[in-house]
């Protein structure tokens, strides 16, 4: 009865009528034998205000079958509770996560199982060369461009934070892959760091040669440089650090002065930190 009177209704007001809902722009690209989306979601406001200008951030496994929606989704929540600043969101699609996002390996057992492994810096190549320069031409950024990635992207993020390039302004490596290759990229920064830009870092559950490979890494970040490590093994799984703990890498990048956030549960934990991080 209820969903008869329900149809007379709808009948007498008339049926609505739905129109495609745009949620931002897409391309395709090319790169290792590869066609990949280039997924690029505007602020809303971004059409309102023809002269103001975005951070940028760079999100890998950013296909829309992939990562695409939950970052964009956690990026907004967070911009909507004035917990990280609004930007500019380009996601890259991965085809071979592994050929695409990491170093070549000497270890046999990971040779076997990734044989296309190897080719983080064709890849890093491609995207700091056309990827970006292509953005930064049709977007207006501000010229802040951060990189974001978990898991192997994590790896990569690391990877492209240590070869100290000025090609980002912040970088983000949740659950990074650093058992990778005999944890050998945590190996090769025993020194000072090469790049001052911040570093958010994370570890969830994985334990083994990937705990071992993040912890090596944070005692070798520099207390004078801005950097947050948040040491989540009790409380994430590596399933689940994405989720979790995007929210306050955006917030670590992207700070804002709103004196709100503690109240509502939003703090950014750093359970070790670079002296900078709290200036």
């Amino acid at each position: 009865m209820i969903t008869e009177i329900a149809a007379l209704l709808l009948a007498a007001q008339g049926t609505p009528e739905f129109a495609p809902l745009v949620a931002g722009e897409t391309a395709k690209a090319t790169v290792l034998d590869a066609e990949r989306e280039i997924n690029v979601i505007l602020p809303p406001d971004y059409a309102d205000e023809p002269e103001r200008q975005w951070p940028v951030v760079i999100t890998l496994d950013g296909g829309i079958q992939q990562d695409l929606m939950l970052g964009v989704g956690i990026h907004n929540w967070n911009r909507l509770w004035g917990r990280s600043k609004s930007a500019i969101w380009v996601g890259i699609e991965t085809k071979d996560r592994q050929r695409e996002l990491l170093p070549p390996t000497q270890d046999a057992n990971e040779e076997a199982r990734y044989p296309t492994a190897g080719e983080s810096a064709v890849f890093r190549k491609w995207l700091v060369d056309e990827i970006l320069p292509l953005i930064a031409s049709r977007y207006r950024g501000n010229g802040e461009v951060f990189l974001v990635g978990e898991s192997a992207a994590g790896h990569f993020v690391v990877e492209t934070w240590a070869t100290g390039t000025k090609a980002f302004s912040g970088y983000a490596a949740i659950s990074p892959s650093l058992q990778w290759d005999g944890q050998s990229l945590s190996h090769q920064i025993t020194e000072r760091a090469a790049n001052i830009s911040p570093l958010y870092l994370s570890l969830a559950d994985e334990g083994g040669a990937t705990q071992e490979g993040i912890l090596r890494l944070v005692e070798a970040l520099p207390d004078d440089q801005r950097w947050c490590f948040s040491d989540r093994r009790e409380e994430l799984l590596h399933a689940n650090s994405l989720h979790g703990l995007l929210p306050e890498a955006l917030q670590f990048l992207m700070p804002t002065p709103a004196d709100w956030l503690e109240e509502f549960g939003f703090v950014l934990r750093c359970d070790q930190q670079g002296k900078a991080s709290g200036d």
